[in-house]
């Protein structure tokens, strides 16, 4: 009966709101949906729901959860730096304007580490960023550009004293002129159809949390819509095992460049 219930409201939120919990770990999900249900005196999942369908803020509350929404700026440093002396000077001698899309970017740290790079690189006129998220509490996060100064950490010193303004004792807003590249979109990477003609993806740090199944269709995916020569950019532990059968060959560590 548990599990059955737990079935009906994976296919209740699908009609909902086309996503599919199925194609999360399931484990995962459900213990973290248990949580949040348990919290608020549902005995159910039948119960949960017909709250969740009446009450706004809720389904607010279960999108928030049920999305990751953990992000840093220049998360591993090193594979950022790759990005600025190697791969996007090599894109820009053979690129005219430089299409990126940072999927999965929550609450902006990443599209914003893009925008420095690109600025640094004297790009800004020459690229375009188009920066995704399921949840569009995040989303509004990330436009605003404000951060507590844990979230800078690993931001060089030099970016920070450029891109980053300092509102008050802990609070930074990244430099207007770092937003102007980026548009901020809410999108469904189990369900949206994909742009096409990128020449940089930015994914990382998500596909931990999808099942196999839904990993394979989401580099297929991904695939398509990279232009030949282009590249996926992953998360430190999501390496691609055969990246062959996705049109992918190994660039360097984290990065595959369509074939």
């Amino acid at each position: 009966m548990e599990d059955q219930d737990f079935l009906q409201f994976v296919k209740r939120i699908k009609e909902k709101t086309a996503i599919d919990l199925s194609q999360y770990k399931e484990a995962q999900m459900k213990r973290r949906l248990t949580t949040l249900r348990q919290k608020h005196g549902f005995s159910t999942f039948t119960a949960y729901w017909d709250a969740l369908a009446k009450d706004k803020k809720l389904m607010d509350e279960f999108l928030d959860r049920m999305t990751i929404n953990v992000s840093e700026f220049w998360r591993n440093p090193s594979r950022w730096e790759a990005l600025e002396k190697r791969f996007l000077p090599e894109m820009a001698k053979s690129a005219g304007k430089l299409k990126i899309w940072s999927a999965a970017c929550s609450t902006g740290e990443e599209p914003y580490t893009l925008s420095m790079i690109i600025d640094k690189l004297g790009l800004s006129d020459r690229a375009s960023i188009l920066a995704t998220d399921l949840d569009n509490q995040v989303l509004q996060k990330a436009m605003q550009g404000q951060y507590q100064d844990r979230s800078i950490r690993d931001v060089p010193p030099a970016y920070v004293s450029q891109y980053l303004v300092k509102k008050d004792a802990d609070t930074f807003e990244v430099n207007a002129k770092l937003k102007r590249i980026i548009t901020f979109k809410q999108g469904n990477l189990l369900h949206d159809t994909f742009d096409s003609g990128f020449d940089l993806i930015v994914c990382r740090n998500v596909m931990i949390y999808f099942t196999e199944e839904a990993k394979q269709l989401l580099y297929l995916k991904f695939s398509k819509a990279l232009k030949p020569g282009g590249l996926l950019f992953v998360g430190s532990t999501e390496q691609i095992f055969n990246p062959a059968q996705y049109n992918f060959d190994p660039a360097e560590t984290f990065f595959y460049r369509k074939v």
